[in-house]
C-alpha cells in the first residue's frame, strides 16, 4: 500500500458503509483500518456479527445502522454474496443517492444490476482471495456516472488489498473472473498435484506436500520480485536436455497445459456470463 493511498482514504469526508463483513469484505475492513481510516468513519451492514465485529464495535464501529445514524457516505462497497444482493438492495439504496459512490465486489453482478438495485455512481470491481495478506489482484470498471474523483476513491479503497487495474469494458470482467478471480483455485491445485506426483514418483506424502507448497509459494514471491516475465524466468531454469526440459516437454506439448487453460479460461468465462445472465 503507498502513502498516496493511505492519504487519498483518510482524507474524504464520510462514512465508509460497508455491506458484508465475510472474508472479502472482512479483508478490505483490515486493509482500511492498517491505512489508517478510523473506526468511527466506517459502518458495517452484517446480520451475522463475527468475534472480531463484536470486538470492534466496543472500539467504535458502527454495526446495522439506520442511514441518518450512518450519515453521509463517502462510499457504499457491496461485498454480500451475489446471490443475496436482490434481497439486501432495497436495504442498501436507502443509505444511496445517486451521487453516491457504490463500489461492488461481487462477481457476476453488472454495473446494470447494480444500479438498478441500490442506485449511485457504480465501480464493478472483481478482486480475489490473496486480499487476506494484502496481495489481492483486482480489476475494477466504472460506470458513466461515477466522476474522476470518484474513480480515485474507489481505487484507493480497492489498493488498500492490493494491486488494481482498471477496464474500460465491462464486458472483459467475465474474463478478469475467470483469469484472477478464480486463479488463486488454479493455483492451489498446482500445489495439490505437484505433490501428488511426487508422491508417485516414491516421495513421503508430508515431503511431498511440504515441498510442492514451498517451491509454488516461493516461485511465486520470485515472480512478485521479479522485472523479468515468467517466460524468461521458466528459461531460466530450464537447461537444454535436463531434468526440467524433459518434463515441460509433457506439459507444454499436445493436449498440455496451454491447452488445459485456454480451456479452463474459456469455460470459467462463460460461466461468469452466464452468471451475470449475459
Amino acid at each position: 500500500m503507498t502513502t498516496n493511498t493511505a492519504q487519498a482514504l483518510t482524507a474524504i469526508p464520510g462514512t465508509i458503509l460497508l455491506a458484508g463483513a465475510g472474508k472479502m469484505g472482512g479483508a478490505m475492513l483490515t486493509g482500511w483500518l492498517n491505512a489508517g481510516v478510523a473506526l468511527s468513519r466506517i459502518a458495517v451492514v452484517e446480520p451475522y456479527l463475527s468475534d472480531d465485529l463484536r470486538k470492534l464495535t466496543a472500539l467504535d464501529l458502527r454495526i446495522n445502522p439506520t442511514p441518518d445514524e450512518a450519515g453521509p457516505l463517502a462510499a457504499l462497497v457491496v461485498a454480500v454474496k451475489p446471490q443475496t444482493f436482490g434481497e439486501a438492495a432495497p436495504l442498501l439504496k436507502s443509505f444511496t443517492s445517486p451521487a453516491t459512490l457504490v463500489l461492488s465486489i461481487m462477481a457476476g453482478v453488472t454495473i446494470a444490476k447494480i444500479t438498478d438495485g441500490c442506485g449511485g455512481a457504480v465501480v464493478r470491481s472483481m478482486p480475489n482471495t490473496p486480499a487476506a495478506i494484502g496481495r489481492a489482484m483486482t480489476v475494477a470498471a466504472a460506470a458513466p456516472s461515477v466522476s474522476a474523483g470518484q474513480r480515485a476513491f474507489a481505487d484507493a479503497l480497492l489498493s488498500a488489498i492490493g494491486a488494481v487495474d482498471w477496464v474500460d469494458d465491462e464486458d472483459l470482467m467475465d474474463a478478469v473472473t475467470a483469469v484472477s478471480g478464480s486463479g488463486p483455485a488454479y493455483i492451489f491445485l498446482l500445489a495439490e498435484e505437484l505433490a501428488r506426483a511426487g508422491v508417485a514418483a516414491g516421495l513421503p506424502a508430508e515431503l511431498a506436500r511440504r515441498i510442492a507448497r514451498e517451491t509454488v509459494s516461493g516461485a511465486a514471491e520470485l515472480l512478485h520480485r521479479s522485472d523479468q516475465d515468467a517466460a524468461t524466468l521458466r528459461k531460466n531454469v530450464t537447461s537444454p536436455g535436463g531434468t526440467t526440459a524433459a518434463a515441460l516437454d509433457v506439459l507444454m506439448g499436445e493436449g498440455g497445459l496451454q491447452q488445459l487453460m485456454t480451456r479452463a479460461i474459456a469455460a470459467a468465462t462463460k460461466r461468469s456470463k452466464e452468471l451475470a445472465g449475459g
